[in-house]
């Protein structure tokens, strides 16, 4: 049996018209892809920047209110007091302060006033500043002032040197150079008083208080013509070698 073919079912007949649609179709297509619009979005870093903020203090402004005056106070009532008419009042009498010539004035004799001596205080003085010095036993024959002063300092110091037990040191376990600071007073009387002394060792301190009292009694300084109080300082300086 040989196939027979229909006349409707053959396709090459209508490959023209086939393909002018397909032609259109991507015609239109094309054209509908260069006129079309693309929107390019950027692309956004998403990083976040922090900003450090600067330690600023906003200081407020201060503003001075004037405040309302305050009220005036209530006034006082008055207090009458009603004095019954059979009521005695004393009347107070004034006497008068006029003298007559017959009065008799008592008038005092000159012996009778006594001048009462006004004495002055003086504070005490340092040594540096007094006008005349204390005067250590063997210094009275020097010519000034100045050389009093620098006999006075020299036996104080020999004085010290000598009294001062140098054998404290070892017993104390001290090496090196120690310093003492001693501050006292010689009163109105030529006599040591008021000893202070600060140094490294309380053995050093109370050593030094000891030799300052075993000071001789001296001539009291004297501050515009009149004995004073005097204050000395002594640096002692105690140094404490090792034997090798």
């Amino acid at each position: 049996m040989v196939p027979k073919k229909n006349s409707r079912a053959d396709l090459s007949r209508n490959s023209v018209i086939y393909f002018q649609i397909g032609l259109i179709i991507v015609l239109s297509i094309s054209y509908a892809g260069l006129e079309w619009n693309f929107e390019h979005k950027q692309n956004y870093d998403l990083q976040q920047v922090e900003f450090t903020a600067e330690n600023s203090i906003d200081v407020p402004v201060t503003e001075l209110k004037q405040l309302p005056p305050p009220p005036p106070p209530p006034p006082a009532p008055e207090i009458i007091e009603v004095v019954q008419d059979n009521l005695e009042i004393k009347e107070t009498e004034i006497k008068s302060t006029e003298t007559s010539q017959d009065e008799k004035i008592e008038v005092a004799e000159v012996a009778d006033i006594r001048d009462e001596e006004i004495t002055e205080e003086i504070e005490d003085v340092p040594f540096v500043a007094i006008a005349n010095v204390p005067l250590y036993p063997g210094c009275e024959n020097e010519k000034d002032n100045e050389a009093k002063k620098k006999c006075m300092s020299k036996k104080i110091e020999d004085f010290v040197q000598r009294e001062f037990r140098t054998e404290i040191g070892s017993e104390l376990g001290l090496t090196g150079i120690n310093k003492i600071y001693v501050v006292f007073r010689i009163n109105e009387k030529g006599m040591v008083s008021n000893i202070q002394a600060r140094g490294p060792h309380k053995a050093l301190e109370a050593e030094a208080e000891r030799v300052i009292k075993l000071l001789p009694p001296m001539i009291p300084g004297r501050q515009r013509n009149h004995p004073v109080g005097v204050i000395y300082t002594l640096p002692i300086i105690f140094d404490v070698k090792v034997a090798i």
